[in-house]
């Protein structure tokens, strides 16, 4: 999912009622009667710290086993084992 200024902007204030459209590639918001526009480089910075974060937790979640396979590996390795495997994907994408 792609994350979008109305995403950014809602994340920094819930109650910041906005729309957006995508004129030419690029996002245009449009506030309702009434509220006060966020500044511009803070709704960026949101966005990039938001897509950061989905970007990592894309990257490790594509690498997790399935269930299946970790309740197996806890099963026959036992937790630790299981905890190596998970620490792993983890140090291979840290939280930004």
């Amino acid at each position: 999912m792609m994350i979008t200024k109305v995403i950014a902007i809602a994340a920094i204030k819930a109650d910041a009622y906005c729309t957006s459209k995508f004129v030419d590639g690029v996002e245009v918001v449009t506030y309702e009667d009434g509220v006060t526009p966020i500044d511009e480089s803070l709704v960026d910075a949101k966005v990039k710290e938001l897509q950061a974060i989905q970007d990592y937790q894309s990257k490790r979640k594509s690498e997790y086993p399935k269930i299946e396979e970790q309740l197996d590996k806890i099963y026959h390795s036992g937790i630790d084992a299981w905890k190596a495997d998970i620490k792993a994907i983890k140090d291979k994408y840290p939280k930004p």
